[in-house]
């Protein structure tokens, strides 16, 4: 939809896609990076959830990182690069010129058409 925008992307950050539960010192789940109701975040893992989501910002499109390691290092935070100093999308990763069409290909009736006669088979 906005492919071909110059002015506006949306880009996917995976750094949340493979995180594993951070352990303490024991082995056990640490808490420290969760709230009270044991659910959401506490100041600590918001903290690390913007230091992953700032650096997938900053790592090209098809190179960002699928993890959130929860060292609570302050020194794994990146900087944009003199020579990149921008927020990385797919156009100005490189994808941007392959030619690669989102348009729809398949007619919104023929999911329908579809859909019922899936149900008509399967209840026969």
């Amino acid at each position: 939809r906005y492919e071909q925008r110059e002015d506006f992307a949306v880009v996917i950050q995976p750094f949340f896609r493979n995180t594993l539960l951070p352990l303490d010192s024991t082995g056990k789940p640490d808490m420290s990076f969760f709230a009270a109701d044991c659910f959401h975040f506490s100041v600590r893992g918001y903290a690390e959830m913007a230091m992953a989501l700032w650096n997938n910002m900053l790592e090209p499109v098809g190179e960002k990182q699928t993890y959130n390691n929860f060292t609570h290092d302050r020194s794994k935070l990146k900087c944009p690069s003199p020579d990149k100093p921008f927020l990385f999308t797919r156009r100005n990763s490189g994808f941007g010129d392959l030619g690669l069409s989102l348009k729809k290909t398949v007619p919104y009736w023929a999911v329908i058409v579809t859909a019922v006669a899936g149900v008509l088979v399967g209840s026969l």
